[in-house]
């Protein structure tokens, strides 16, 4: 690199020499041919100071900013995937986890609905027991009742026909004999009263 810049600094100034033959006689003295030595001496001092410090202090602290920047956008690029990715996979997880969510509610309820139901026809079974044992104990009691009825009756009907008999006649009347009069009369009229 230093070749190519001492190249195209000769190259130059004989361009500039060129121009100097021409301009001499303007007075300039940048192209006084006298100084042109110490001229290109200078120039290539300062021109070559000028690369060694590009390339010794600021260029290798550009590369490695470049570099630095580079390696840092790579791992930001980098560290970015991983978190789409990761990203990424809490979303499947989440989704599994709703879906999951929903199916246990569901079985939950359907197993709540089966046991609530289950126990409403355990209880509706023990009310129907205890309907139907209600129901035979009332039917016993009026079967009793029905069968006790006539007895009932025969004892209301001569208790009452003994009252009537003594108050019409004013005297008291045997009781067995007011008894036979009934139960005739019962047993004339049971298929009338009770359907037999």
């Amino acid at each position: 690199m230093l070749k190519k810049i001492i190249f195209f600094n000769l190259i130059f100034s004989t361009f500039i020499t060129q121009i100097s033959i021409s301009a001499e006689s303007g007075g300039m003295p940048q192209l006084n041919p006298e100084f042109w030595i110490s001229q290109i001496f200078w120039l290539i001092i300062s021109f070559g100071i000028l690369f060694i410090v590009l390339s010794k202090f600021i260029l290798p602290k550009i590369r490695n900013n470049i570099e630095f920047r580079k390696s840092e956008i790579l791992d930001n690029i980098e560290t970015a995937e991983k978190q789409k990715t990761e990203a990424e996979n809490t979303l499947k997880n989440y989704d599994e986890l709703i879906r999951k969510s929903k199916n246990e509610a569901k079985n939950y309820f359907n197993d709540a609905r089966k046991k609530i139901i289950e126990d409403i026809e355990k209880k509706k079974q023990a009310l129907d027991k205890e309907i139907n044992i209600e129901i035979s104990k009332a039917e016993a009691e009026v079967a009793e009742l029905v069968n006790k009825a006539p007895e009932k009756i025969q004892k209301i009907a001569i208790e009452t026909s003994s009252d009537l008999i003594r108050q019409l006649i004013g005297e008291e009347v045997n009781n067995s004999s007011i008894s036979a009069i009934v139960d005739d009369l019962y047993k004339k009229n049971k298929g009338k009263y009770y359907g037999n």
